[in-house]
């Protein structure tokens, strides 16, 4: 019997000695439930962006002019100083930005718009006369989005330069009007004056008998912007 029970013991150890570093490891179902697991935030890889890259906040934003302060600039002037609602047509008298154009200009603007009507196209107006102090804050604006005086000079003129002051340009909104213009405006004496501004028109009489002028790139080729 003693015999026996040394066989059996010694059969019991040989077993549980076997079976323990098989416990050590886990089996799938041993493990927690991954619904279980504490949630752990989202990280994704982002590479981290250059200074002057132009999304990051710094290069878009300096420190010393937020965005939302020019915008708010902006914001302080009104149809009196040349900023133009929505809707407004070259035939809007009690617009300034309209009634102030050149004389010559806005007729030539009316007569090509009543002509251009009998296409079904309307002419909008974005933009004409502006006062000085308009204009001033719009080149503020600009140097601040396009983060230079050289890059913004290629959209805003100054307020001594702007043909936009004195009343002798408009920008005319939507792009069947600018395409009516580029291939009838000299017909009117209207001239698109920059390659990189095809809503922007002036008047040059004689482009009626001969056609009208080369287009400058941008406003920094334009001599009258040298002044």
């Amino acid at each position: 019997m003693v015999v026996g029970l040394l066989v059996v013991s010694a059969v019991i150890a040989a077993v549980l000695g076997y079976r323990a570093p098989q416990s050590s490891s886990p089996s799938s179902s041993s493990l927690p439930s991954l619904s279980l697991l504490p949630s752990l935030p989202f990280l994704p890889f982002l590479p981290s962006l250059p200074s002057s890259s132009p999304s990051s906040p710094s290069a878009a934003a300096p420190s010393h002019a937020p965005r939302s302060e020019h915008r708010g600039a902006l914001g302080a002037f009104g149809a009196a100083d040349g900023v133009v609602p929505d809707g407004v047509t070259v035939f809007d008298d009690a617009i300034p930005a309209v009634a102030n154009l050149d004389p010559g200009l806005l007729k030539a603007l009316r007569q090509a718009a009543t002509a251009a009507a009998d296409d079904g196209v309307e002419f909008y107006v974005n933009s004409g006369w502006r006062s000085p102090e308009y204009q001033e804050e719009l080149l503020r604006e600009a140097v601040f989005r396009y983060g230079s005086d050289e890059e913004a000079a290629r959209w805003v003129a100054t307020a001594t330069t702007s043909p936009h002051v004195s009343g002798d340009a408009v920008d005319i909104g939507k792009s069947d009007a600018t395409e009516w213009l580029s291939e009838h405006g000299a017909e009117y004496g209207l001239c698109q004056i920059y390659e990189n501004e095809p809503w922007h028109y002036e008047l040059r009489a004689d482009a009626i008998d001969r056609r009208c002028p080369r287009m400058y790139a941008d406003p920094t080729q334009d001599p009258r912007m040298q002044q």
